[in-house]
């Protein structure tokens, strides 16, 4: 068990325009606070059977889960502290192999308030090239020419921190842009003075007019955890001028484990006034570009001048939303804990299912902290060094 070092949630209302409600009947399960472990035990089981959306590709035995835990439940006494300091162990136990990358438990009782149970981190944690985000700010804004913007929207934070972009040029022929987080959507149109909404103008106006001199644009979402879904269009739908298919989703359709419906087309349409870019569009990320930053990188691959380097993405491609719009997902237990976890499965175009694994780069490159501690960001050094 683990806490959070970051939150790797995107909320969602849809990736496509179709929405599939599920009939579901919870009559079995509780709807106030338990009273005993066993109650505990039979709600969660349930509810992760009925909600998890990943049966049919994750290896974890959910049916043995229920045989060797339902007895262990029963003999804790919830009114024992070192018994919720046991739960949580088995929470654990029984969750560390699920395969969302976004799952997350955190638990509201008293007892235990503060502690979580986050499977993917663990394991992240354990592999040889792990590291923390890094900001690159300070780094990367050596390398632009000196009139690049670099901006904050305060009113608009994501774990506690400011939205922050940056833009510019590099060598006056390479358009650059990162982002802390995806909430430009939201920044874009807020009604509080701010100058990200200036500053994501000017990148705009510059995609639609593109000077003759530009013979590319890098898009770097390294350490950038995720957002809002709005984003995907609002960024990506300035690159092309019709819609992108990208991928594909499915949520649950019914109370059965295996209970699915028809895989659903993820499409991006253009923005108003948006042109193609036909320049190459290269994606920086690494381990720590997560959820909302993934499916940005995904759908640039599927342009054809797309192209990306850095670092396998972190595997929480799933998108995310209130249990009640697909009646599946993320969901509670009252006064004990609640579960987060994918709404929908999310396919890329080629077929494949990155949850859990993570998307792989065009040109691999591991974050270096000596090359970093020198003052050099290869990563972005072998971006520029394409457009030589």
């Amino acid at each position: 068990m683990k806490k959070l070092f970051s939150n790797y949630i995107f909320s969602i209302a849809v990736y496509a325009g179709v929405l599939f409600t599920s009939c579901q009947k919870d009559d079995f399960l509780i709807s106030n606070a338990p009273t005993n472990f066993s109650e505990v035990f039979e709600t969660f089981w349930n509810k992760m059977n009925i909600n998890y959306v990943y049966w049919d590709i994750d290896t974890t035995d959910w049916d043995a889960v229920y045989k060797r835990y339902k007895p262990i439940f029963a003999q804790l006494d919830l009114k024992k502290h070192a018994d919720n300091l046991k739960s949580v162990q088995y929470f654990d136990d029984m969750t560390k192999g699920l395969i969302d990358g976004h799952y997350h438990i955190s638990f509201s009782n008293a007892a235990i308030a503060g502690s979580s149970v986050y499977p993917s981190f663990e394991r992240k944690q354990n592999l040889a090239k792990f590291h923390y985000p890094y900001s690159y700010y300070a780094l990367d804004t050596s390398y632009l020419d000196p009139n690049f913007k670099k901006v904050s929207d305060y009113n608009n934070t994501y774990n506690g921190y400011p939205l922050t972009i940056l833009c510019g040029s590099i060598d006056n022929k390479i358009i650059f842009f990162s982002c802390t987080n995806f909430s430009l959507f939201k920044s874009f149109y807020s009604n509080s003075a701010n100058g990200v909404k200036v500053t994501l103008q000017f990148f705009f106006n510059k995609l639609a007019n593109l000077p003759e001199n530009i013979k590319g644009i890098i898009i770097d979402v390294r350490g950038n955890q995720g957002g809002d879904l709005a984003d995907l269009n609002f960024l990506v739908g300035h690159f092309i001028d019709k819609p992108l298919h990208f991928g594909y989703t499915r949520s649950k359709s019914g109370n059965g484990r295996l209970d699915y419906t028809p895989w659903i087309k993820a499409i991006i349409t253009p923005e108003p006034n948006a042109k193609a870019i036909r320049i190459p569009i290269i994606v920086l990320a690494d381990l720590n570009s997560a959820s909302l930053s993934e499916a940005v990188v995904m759908a640039i691959k599927a342009i054809p001048n797309g192209i990306f380097i850095g670092e396998t993405t972190w595997g929480a491609t799933g998108p995310i939303t209130d249990e009640e719009v697909y009646n599946d997902g993320q969901f509670g237990i009252p006064n004990f804990l609640t579960v987060l976890t994918s709404s929908c499965t999310f396919k890329y175009i080629d077929g494949k299912i990155y949850e859990g694994i993570g998307f792989s780069p065009d040109i691999t490159l591991p974050f270096n902290s000596y090359e970093i501690n020198i003052g050099k960001d290869a990563q972005l050094e072998k971006a520029i060094s394409l457009f030589h």
